[in-house]
């Protein structure tokens, strides 16, 4: 009965929400993967300058005015995103916190006088907060599942995942992962704070959301992919320092893990956005520390101060910190294997039966992960509590439903605490914060800590790919912390004269996971030393980072790297393969290319774009000798913007005049596909009989200077070239018959009086700086005529 009632009123929401206005469409499964087919699931993203007569208009009516205005958005809109990506974090964490304080206070409170009842009481909430959180990503939100940080990833490398950065993905993000991490599962906020940094980016990069009538024309400046993907940078590294409180280390995650290009105005923007982010956290957490914010009291956001423990590290303490550099690799490197199996065989087989599945699964891994948690404690006896230190400030045991070291769980006596209960029982958050802390030598027992080991591990595994936001970074920290902590208690014994403090192999340990399982190593030694506050252990964590890394790669992929694959987003690493060393771009090349002349019926541009998916096309024109000449390149978005507005048919089918006006009917704004969609389709255009026999000139709407790669280059060369520019397409091309010049160095200097702010607003300064001279030189050249109208023309308004 009272399944049938929930199942009517996901209904009815899911009714209700599909009557909205839809146009920001690209719907997704569980693990953020299309539902479509493969070619229609991601789409590259045009980061290359497109000089078409469109671009030089807006060129030219571009002022200093309107060049210091670009340059101050730039900055204010890093504030907002700052502003924005913290305020977020706080909600996140106070919302998680609370929901966990009162779920223990009040299962602590009822186990007093019945386990079995608290037990059922403990389940349950954890089963509505999952419950939440799944029907929110499955029904409302599908882009939101998993930590979103492949997606971004792919997104800062030139493709774009249909959905990732949409508001309703946003929301679903928020809401889904405090209804996940409240519920107790094995998995962390960190990875979907990055997801909600880079949209809140990206609607602000836009001007809001036109679905929900929330925008504003004043903010939207930014129209190209280019400075899209510069604020969704912003964003990234906002939420990595909102998660850690570590703007240093955020501005490194950026730099390192998600970014394929970089240049110095994007990291003052970056590292600005992150200092604004730690501004609003620290405010938030000051304002919290008063009591106003319930069970979130001074915690929730990651941060664990070992500076009161291990002073320094010895020499002979360099064996087993490499031996848990070892055992992070291979366990980090397993971990990926696991979740791209299981990862996989969701995506194949289990997923495709229905969102119902979905939810009956994330509803069984919550079940199993409260009886685990709950369960294994009540398997484990008690143990003594130690001496009372009135310098070391830990209260043994800890007051019922109280957080912290030394919990009182099923102990029959007063002075007893349960080892197992202080890591199951808790927050994730305060069981790395028992791990890590320091002078609690022999609190956890061997035979706890590997149990808890095999089973974290396992809901870890298990966990990663439900259809609910997750993120890996806290999962991964509380397993290296486990074995960092097991070696820690050897290593102890044998130095038994040594002050020696197992939470530092603990920390260790959490490093070397993380380490073998995402293969960060500067942003992730920065995080680590920021979130402990211990800038001593900086050495060991370079050492065990290393080693673990190195070990990783021996056997797989990064963890994002394994997952992006996944889900066939097409990520170009930072080093080509080498078997591309002995190949050459005539052999990667596609061989059916299909090109426009440039001036080309309506019907035949029809044709073609329904034929085929291409999204560039090469447009031709022949000289006054009858020779074939390549003078550009066409986008489909531009060549379905022309066919829907209709404003630029003619009757003849010869090129029109370059020098009149008719040609001031576009303004750059129109070629630019909204953030938040598609874009135009093929099936959006409609056209008469009548409209289908005119023509087109493509002469002022082509890119006239597209890159060029001859045929024999090696395509190692060319991938360099792809990747670092952000291209989109490449023409390769005969091996030319001449030369008309060479650049060297000295022609790329700038003088010295040209504002800055111009230089970084207009990304190809140096050609216009040089654009009398290549025009002298094109006059010269009668091979080039379409060319030629087109500078003429530019230069005579």
């Amino acid at each position: 009965m009272l399944s049938n009632h929930l199942q009517n009123g996901i209904e009815t929401a899911k009714l209700a929400w599909s009557r909205l206005p839809n146009t920001e469409e690209g719907e997704t499964d569980a693990l953020g993967i299309a539902k479509k087919s493969d070619v229609n699931s991601v789409e590259s993203l045009d980061y290359e300058v497109i000089e078409n007569y469109a671009y030089w208009e807006e060129q030219a009516q571009r002022g200093k005015l309107y060049v210091g205005y670009y340059v101050v958005v730039k900055w204010f809109f890093a504030l907002l995103i700052g502003v924005g990506t913290g305020l977020a974090a706080v909600f996140i964490n106070i919302s998680v916190e609370n929901f966990a304080g009162w779920k223990f206070a009040l299962t602590f409170a009822i186990i007093q006088k019945s386990y079995v009842a608290g037990f059922m009481v403990y389940i349950l909430i954890n089963l509505a907060l999952v419950l939440s959180s799944v029907c929110i990503i499955t029904q409302f939100a599908p882009a939101a599942a998993g930590s979103g940080i492949p997606e971004i990833k792919g997104y800062l490398n030139g493709v774009d995942t249909h959905g990732i950065l949409l508001f309703r993905t946003l929301i679903g993000k928020i809401f889904g992962s405090i209804g996940s991490v409240g519920g107790g599962l094995a998995l962390g906020k960190e990875g979907p704070l990055v997801h909600t940094g880079a949209c809140i980016a990206s609607l602000l990069g836009q001007g809001g959301s036109t679905k929900y009538h929330v925008s504003s024309r004043w903010l939207q400046v930014f129209k190209s992919d280019r400075d899209r993907r510069d604020l969704v940078t912003c964003g990234c590294a906002a939420g990595v320092a909102a998660a850690f409180r570590a703007p240093v280390g955020g501005v490194l995650f950026a730099l390192e893990e998600v970014t394929s290009w970089w240049r110095s105005p994007l990291m003052w923007r970056v590292f600005f956005t992150s200092a604004i982010v730690a501004v609003v956290v620290r405010t938030a957490m000051g304002w919290c520390k008063s009591g106003k914010c319930g069970h979130f009291g001074s915690g929730g956001f990651i941060i664990w101060d070992t500076s009161d423990g291990q002073d320094d590290y010895y020499f002979r303490e360099l064996l087993p910190m490499a031996v848990i550099g070892v055992i992070g690799g291979l366990l980090g490197a397993l971990f990926n294997q696991l979740t791209f199996y299981i990862a996989g065989w969701r995506r194949n087989y289990l997923h495709k039966k229905g969102n119902r599945v979905k939810i009956y699964e994330a509803c069984l891994v919550s079940v199993i992960t409260s009886l685990i948690s709950f369960g294994l404690p009540l398997l484990r006896k008690c143990s003594a509590c130690p001496e009372s230190d009135s310098d070391g400030g830990i209260e043994c045991p800890r007051p019922p439903g109280m957080y912290g070291n030394y919990v009182n769980f099923y102990c029959s006596k007063d002075k007893e605490y349960n080892d197992l209960a202080t890591l199951f029982f808790n927050t994730q958050d305060d069981a790395i914060r028992n791990l890590f802390s320091a002078k609690t030598i022999h609190e956890f027992s061997a035979q706890s800590l590997l149990t808890y080991l095999v089973m974290f591990y396992s809901l870890a595994v298990v966990t990663f790919g439900t259809a609910v936001p997750a993120g890996q970074f806290v999962p991964g920290i509380m397993i290296g912390s486990t074995y960092g902590r097991l070696v820690g208690m050897s290593v102890v014994n044998f130095y038994a004269k040594l002050n020696i403090e197992e939470g530092t192999y603990a920390l260790l340990g959490a490093a070397s996971f993380l380490g073998g399982s995402m293969r960060m190593t500067v942003s992730l030694c920065v995080i680590m030393v920021e979130i402990t506050n211990n800038l001593k252990l900086l050495v060991p964590i370079m050492l065990v980072l290393l080693i673990s890394k190195a070990v990783g790669d021996a056997f797989n992929e990064g963890l994002y790297e394994e997952q992006a694959r996944l889900r066939n987003i097409p990520l170009l690493e930072s080093r080509p393969k080498y078997q591309m060393r002995k190949m050459t771009a005539k052999e990667a090349c596609g061989r059916g290319v299909v090109s426009f002349p440039r001036v080309v019926k309506v019907a035949d541009v029809v044709s073609i774009l329904q034929s085929n998916k291409h999204n560039g096309f090469p447009v031709i024109d022949h000289t006054r000798n009858g020779e074939t000449l390549v003078i550009g390149l066409m986008l489909r978005s531009h060549l379905l913007v022309l066919l829907q507005s209709k404003a630029d048919f003619q009757h003849s089918p010869l090129p029109s005049d370059s020098r009149g006006s008719r040609f001031i009917r576009h303004s750059l704004n129109e070629f630019v596909k909204p953030a938040s969609s598609k874009g135009i389709s093929i099936d959006d255009v409609h056209l008469s009989s009548d409209d289908l026999e005119m023509y087109i000139d493509l002469a002022p709407f082509l890119n006239p200077s597209p890159y060029i790669v001859p045929e024999d280059m090696s395509l190692t060369k060319v991938y360099n070239l792809f990747r670092q520019l952000g291209l989109r397409h490449i023409f390769v091309v005969p091996r030319p018959s001449r030369v008309i010049g060479l650049i060297t160095r000295k022609d790329l200097l700038i003088e010295e009086n040209v504002d800055s702010a111009t230089l970084e607003l207009q990304s190809t300064s140096v050609r216009a700086q040089h654009r009398n001279r290549s025009l002298a030189i094109s006059n010269e050249e009668a091979e080039r005529p379409l060319l030629n109208g087109l500078l003429v023309h530019h230069t005579s308004e």
